[in-house]
């Protein structure tokens, strides 16, 4: 069941002792960043305020993620399993979610190859936004949208003769270079792969 203030009523409250455990996922990667406990005041802080708000049973009160690291993580969705006794939130984390620094509190789980994309495609964001001079999309993406789309040109040409004329291992590289290129121009010109895969999506269901 998808959460909202309305029905916050029908989680088991009284079974869980005003406390239920929360995992929050990363909304693009599917990663588990961090697990934390809500009681009916946090969650409904969360879901007013958007941003992800617990019960600290060390500090005995609300806590919002990130209040003063200022890495905080903006909510996109709140569900409740099928017994109403645990609570997963999706969310876009600003910044590393755990205190140690790492981006998840569970940093040796891995990525599934599907949600790998996703962070790619936050990295070639952060490269856009915090340039780094050695950093090949960085510079490729100071070099404008016309090269950009150049190289995703050539790329797609690439990928053709290989899969004509060369090696599997050879149209695997290509491929992932035309990936990788298409990912750093979808960020040059501001669209979102969430954009892409609702197109997909929409077709698919035709």
């Amino acid at each position: 069941m998808i959460v909202t203030i309305d029905n916050i009523n029908k989680l088991a409250w009284e079974k869980m002792d005003n406390l239920i455990p929360t995992i929050v996922q990363d909304a693009a990667t599917g990663a588990v960043l961090m697990q934390g406990f809500v009681n009916q005041e946090a969650l409904e802080k969360t879901l007013e305020s958007g941003k992800a708000t617990f019960f600290s049973r060390s500090k005995q009160r609300l806590w919002m993620k990130g209040e003063s690291s200022g890495n905080t993580l903006d909510v996109v969705q709140v569900l409740t399993d099928c017994d109403y006794d645990s609570v997963l939130i999706s969310a876009n984390p600003n910044g590393p979610t755990c205190h140690l620094g790492f981006e998840s509190c569970f940093p040796e789980q891995q990525l599934t190859q599907q949600n790998f994309i996703s962070y790619l495609e936050r990295f070639i964001e952060q490269r856009k936004n915090d340039p780094i001079e050695e950093s090949y999309t960085a510079r490729l993406l100071a070099k404008g949208t016309t090269k950009v789309a150049q190289k995703v040109g050539e790329e797609g040409v690439e990928v053709a003769l290989a899969a004509v004329a060369e090696t599997k291992e050879d149209l695997l590289g290509e491929c992932a270079d035309l990936f990788y290129h298409t990912l750093v121009l979808l960020q040059d010109k501001g669209v979102s792969l969430t954009e892409v895969m609702a197109v997909l999506q929409k077709r698919h269901q035709k």
